[in-house]
């Protein structure tokens, strides 16, 4: 899992190409005018998701993760708490679902967490299990976009 700040996207555009693409579109100021939901770049290859959602106690929260895909998950506006565990020593709650592409597991007792405010970004791989949505220091409006981009080594 990598967190930082949009303005240090610069930082990670060499991961690949499709992430520099994903930094592009969350560069782009138009972004929070867009309605809640998914818009293709790619096909099912690179889409982005916008949400607007109010943040939730963290008893609510399941750890989940994705095989097919990376997330790029930016906050525009608002702060969440996102937990987060490496899957490799985690028990698995819900299977994997390919259709979905997701698997839920059980949370451990003490879990790493993350705050992360408006302007902030975290790129979650296949091995980080991620808790989204959380509520740090009570519930927050949230406007976030999650750029979804398709792993080439499913």
């Amino acid at each position: 899992m990598i967190v930082d700040k949009i303005e240090n996207a610069c930082l990670y555009a060499g991961l690949s190409d499709k992430i520099a693409k994903a930094f592009e579109i969350l560069k782009d100021p138009e972004l929070v005018e867009k309605n809640n939901g998914r818009y293709d770049v790619d096909g099912e290859e690179f889409y982005y998701i916008v949400q607007r959602y109010q943040t939730r106690p963290v008893e609510q929260g399941r750890l989940e993760a994705h095989k097919k895909y990376i997330d790029v998950q930016f906050i525009a506006d608002g702060i969440e708490l996102m937990g987060f565990a490496p899957i490799e020593k985690l028990e698995i709650e819900t299977p994997y679902n390919g259709e979905k592409d997701i698997a839920f597991y059980k949370a451990p007792d003490k879990i790493s967490s993350v705050n992360l405010s408006a302007g902030m970004f975290c790129i979650l791989f296949p091995q980080d299990g991620h808790m989204p949505g959380l509520q740090s220091n009570g519930p927050s409006n949230v406007l976030k976009v999650v750029v979804k981009l398709r792993t080439e080594t499913e």
